[in-house]
């Protein structure tokens, strides 16, 4: 209904102006014609009543019974009351009564009016008739002298029917009239509104966002003008739309795909826009940060003095940043910017974040790479020359003293050759052509292997070494690998585990797809601190014990490398004085064998 209100309020305002109008032109042209007919009248009965006093003049006044042969036959033919009066109000002819029996006519209304204009008429009861009547009075002059009055009395019945008859033909008239302009309006009404109302629909629909709506275009006036103008706008919008949802859709992805962070920080401060990789680079749900303050939710100070800066000054920052988060130190490349309108004023601030964490540790590697290397070779190759020397300057003379240098210089040789050994092989496992030779694997077979081989150096330590396999252990991977993998992790235990010590090492599987190789000892531990860098090259706990055990300090990366070319996860757990266990997840079945 609410539709059609319009169509509904403009049809009642027409017909209403439309019925006022009908109804004031019947009133008027009633009264014109009851006016018109009056003055008829008046006029006729003026002509008539001047015929009568003109006959009576020549008669004489004071022969009443000859003026009342005359009034009579004069009330005959004009089928109206003929009274004659005296100047002093006696009637002394009436056609319709007794002159004698009748009052006093000088107070009678058109008789005064006639006294004091010439002529008086009066519409009113007559008593003697028993109707309404229009009389009209004149004077009668003698000689310039007035000798009385004529009047002339007409029923107005006449009058009432044709007023009847008129207000009759009117009101047939103008219902008519009315009933004809109702159907003309009301069509004019559909032609005109119809349109309005369906462009009215569209234009709502495209309010609500349906940019499909169009209207019937079918006219070639205004009114089509409009339609079309509606679905022209319409189409526009509908390609508007279109081409500013591609263009969200492309920014969002690109902006939530980007590898960098972005955080979009608004001039109240409070976060507005915040994208996926600031999930990765702060380890927390940050879909919680969107409309809320920067400084509540950032709790690194770096961060937050980098935004106060831009802030205050409306410059760019580009600072090196290096966060820290649970037991892992990370590296950010932090670059943030004003947002400014056209007019210079600030909107907000972006802020992007770069990772460069491995770059930091490529460089630490490398640093520490050179200054290793150069050390752990420096040690064997000055011991070997500083014995040699000895031995040349003399020593070599001497049985027990060659035979210790020797020895010395030969050990030293052999931890120089296991060194560069290990240094190719973690070089020759880092390079792209390096493949496993991807075979069905026991892993429960290669593990009493390699315990058995290394039960007696375990017993030398007075170290209890202990295992337990069970379940399906049958995995797609390298068995010489995952023999070093076991024998390096196994090793290093037994390197860092006091005397009265224990190892144990346990596989099991582990869900339905994968299994678990525990390795545990109850050596010095690891401290938090250092846990994120054993993986490292010539990284080492204990120095000084493990050189002079031999490592080259290589072992882990090796081992983290080989674990990763079986596309399984090495995980680490240690406490200091208490030990350390490593967790080794690999898959029983990998899907591309290379």
């Amino acid at each position: 209904m609410a539709k059609f209100r319009f169509r509904f309020r403009l049809t009642i305002y027409i017909l209403s102006v439309t019925l006022l109008v009908l109804i004031g032109l019947g009133f008027v042209i009633g009264q014109l014609f009851n006016s018109f007919y009056f003055d008829h009248l008046t006029d006729r009965m003026e002509k008539e009543t001047e015929m009568l006093a003109y006959i009576v003049s020549g008669a004489e006044f004071e022969q009443s019974e000859k003026l009342q042969e005359i009034v009579v036959e004069v009330s005959e033919k004009l089928e109206a009351r003929v009274t004659l009066i005296q100047t002093d109000g006696t009637v002394i002819a009436e056609s319709h009564a007794d002159p004698a029996t009748m009052d006093n006519h000088l107070l009678r209304p058109e008789v005064q009016e006639t006294l004091q204009d010439g002529e008086g008429h009066e519409i009113r009861y007559s008593d003697t008739l028993k109707a309404e009547l229009l009389y009209y009075a004149l004077p009668l002059y003698m000689d310039t002298e007035l000798i009385g009055f004529v009047r002339l009395g007409v029923p107005i019945k006449a009058l009432s029917d044709v007023t009847k008859n008129l207000w009759s033909v009117l009101v047939v008239s103008i219902s008519m009239a009315f009933f004809v302009i109702v159907s003309v309006t009301y069509r004019i009404t559909n032609q005109m509104i119809g349109p309005i109302e369906e462009a009215t629909r569209v234009a709502n629909a495209l309010t609500d966002g349906d940019f499909k709506a169009r209207t019937v275009e079918g006219r070639e006036d205004e009114v089509g003008q409009l339609s079309r103008s509606i679905n022209v706008l319409a189409y526009n919008l509908d390609q508007v739309t279109r081409r500013h949802q591609i263009q969200q859709e492309r920014m969002e992805t690109l902006i939530e795909n980007m590898g960098s962070g972005l955080i979009f920080i608004s001039t109240r401060g409070d976060i507005t826009l915040i994208n996926k990789s600031c999930r990765d680079i702060f380890q927390e749900n940050t879909d919680k940060w969107l409309n809320r303050m920067y400084h509540e939710v950032i709790v690194h100070k770096e961060i937050i003095k980098i935004v106060q800066d831009i802030f205050l000054t409306e410059k760019r920052q580009r600072k090196q940043v290096k966060l820290a988060f649970y037991l892992e130190v990370r590296h950010f490349d932090v670059y943030g910017a004003p947002i400014m309108s056209e007019e210079g004023k600030l909107k907000g601030i972006a802020l992007v974040f770069h990772d460069i964490t491995e770059l930091k540790k490529l460089e630490q590697v490398r640093k520490d790479f050179v200054a290793n290397v150069s050390h752990e070779l420096k040690t064997p190759v000055t011991s070997i020359k500083g014995f040699s020397e000895t031995l040349l300057d003399g020593a070599m003379e001497e049985k027990e003293l060659r035979e210790k240098f020797l020895t010395i210089i030969w050990k030293e040789s052999e931890r120089l050759q296991s060194l560069i050994h290990d240094l190719l092989e973690l070089s020759r496992i880092e390079q792209q052509y390096f493949k496993l030779n991807w075979q069905k694997t026991n892993v429960a077979e290669i593990i009493e292997e390699v315990v058995l081989l290394l039960k007696g150096k375990a017993e030398e330590k007075e170290i209890m070494l202990e295992y337990r396999v069970e379940g399906d252990l049958c995995i797609d991977g390298d068995p010489t690998r995952i023999r070093q993998i076991i024998i390096n992790l196994i090793t290093n235990g037994l390197t860092y585990t006091p005397a009265g010590g224990f190892l144990y090492i346990e596989a099991v599987p582990f869900a339905e797809e994968s299994i678990e190789i525990k390795i545990q000892d109850s050596g010095i531990g690891i401290s938090e601190q250092e846990l994120p860098r054993i993986f490292e090259r010539f990284y080492r706990v204990d120095k000084a014990r493990s050189r002079n055990s031999g490592g080259t300090g290589l072992g882990l990366a090796i081992v983290k490398h080989l674990v990763e070319a079986h596309h399984g996860k090495i995980h680490v757990e240690s406490t200091v004085g208490k030990g350390t266990t490593f967790f080794i997840r690999l898959n029983k079945q990998v899907a591309e064998i290379e």
